[in-house]
């Protein structure tokens, strides 16, 4: 069991987040980026823009790390042991190419409550300061909801480029992972990313969110994976696992998923209706 200890739990309830947590091995982690990779030579554009969303749908090895046991074990020291994966996210930045995700709060637009979710931040690649990790605006989560403007701007992997203005860089934290290892991150915590300015990717995968199975999605619906125990309130739609390496009806399923998560990104709303 690798459930969190004391002094992480202190972490995450004080700073908002808990870091670095060792999943599996740097060879693994290659493993992985190179199935990523192969879906990219033969689907060129699938993992682009918004189909980086859900990768876990068509890919093994990220439906592998998304229900990984030592990740649940964490997971639930957070929020119990019902837990659903309510999507996930590729954020890969080349190098040489402009690629940063501007400072938000994951709250303030997947409209899930109540806030009984974590988001995981799993290094499929080295995550540093050189190439564009991840940074923390520690204790933020105390705070209530902070005011976003939506940017648009370009190199900004966020959908409609949510921003809170005025961050304090010097009391932000870098997030420096090995690959293979993770970070949990509150859903009201204040994070960004800069450039990637090294001559390789720098790729994370990013379960976002898991939920506890009492969390509503108030945006909309998104469907979920049950990933441990049960769940009784059955807020949500029930998707089934990968079955292979970019298969067909997989392919439809995520591009279905997504663009639900399209319109609730967007337009705050998704077709399948609301609560």
């Amino acid at each position: 069991m690798t459930y969190l200890s004391s002094n992480q739990l202190k972490q995450y309830e004080d700073e908002g987040f808990v870091y670095p947590i060792k999943i599996f091995s740097k060879d693994k982690a290659k493993e992985i980026r190179n199935e990523i990779e192969l879906i990219e030579k033969e689907m060129p554009g699938e993992l682009d823009k918004s189909g980086r969303y859900n990768a876990h749908l068509i890919s093994p090895l990220l439906d592998e790390v998304a229900h990984n046991p030592k990740i649940l074990d964490a997971v639930e020291s957070l929020i119990g042991e019902n837990i659903l994966i309510c999507g996930t996210t590729l954020f890969m930045k080349n190098p040489n190419q402009i690629g940063f995700v501007s400072y938000h709060q994951d709250a303030k637009y997947i409209g899930l409550e109540p806030l009984n979710w974590v988001t995981a931040w799993v290094a499929i690649t080295d995550s540093n300061e050189h190439n564009g990790c991840m940074r923390i605006w520690s204790g933020s989560h105390k705070d209530n909801l902070k005011k976003h403007e939506q940017m648009f701007n370009e190199g900004n992997l966020l959908t409609r480029g949510q921003t809170v203005n005025n961050i304090p860089k010097d009391k932000t934290t870098p997030i420096v992972l090995k690959a293979g290892q993770m970070s949990l991150h509150h859903p009201k915590v204040v994070h960004g990313s800069d450039l990637n300015k090294s001559d390789d990717r720098r790729i994370g995968f990013v379960i976002q969110s898991y939920i506890g199975s009492n969390v509503k999605q108030l945006l909309g619906q998104n469907s979920v994976q049950v990933a441990r125990g049960k769940d009784d309130y059955n807020f949500h739609e029930k998707i089934s696992r990968t079955q292979s390496l970019m298969n067909k009806d997989d392919i439809n399923l995520k591009k279905q998923e997504n663009d639900y998560l399209q319109d609730i990104f967007y337009n705050g709303s998704s077709k399948k209706g609301s609560y």
